[in-house]
């Protein structure tokens, strides 16, 4: 199993950026694909996930009504939208793939992790 993330790169304030994340050596049908962040010197967070079988997602407050979660079965991928971003989005964005068991929010609940894509915003 592989997750490909991709789209990192750098933007303004305000701006807005799109990641994708291609999956590849399976179906992920009955669980969930999360995306995660880690910042210069600061510990993995959640930032939210989708269920892949019924679309819902849920975010962290910290992205809640600026960042959305899709997925696009016919090409196994999901995409993370991020718009209006601010200085503190800037980080490592990890795609993630895990059953759909526990905290969604858990990183030890994700049994893949792609490579992760890099996301400055300046201020």
């Amino acid at each position: 199993v592989q997750l490909q993330a991709s789209g990192g790169g750098l933007v303004q304030a305000g701006g807005s950026l799109r990641l994708s994340c291609a999956a590849s050596g399976r179906t992920f049908s009955n669980w969930r694909m999360g995306w995660f962040r880690q910042a210069p010197g600061k510990e993995r967070e959640f930032v939210g996930r989708i269920n892949w079988n019924t679309g819902y997602t849920h975010y962290a407050d910290s992205v809640k009504g600026r960042f959305t979660i899709s997925r696009d079965s016919t090409k196994n991928s999901v995409y993370l939208q991020m718009n209006s971003q601010k200085s503190e989005d800037t980080a490592v964005y990890y795609c993630a793939a895990g059953r759909m068991q526990g905290d969604s929010s858990d990183s030890g609940m994700y049994n893949y992790w792609g490579q992760g894509t890099e996301v400055t915003v300046s201020s």
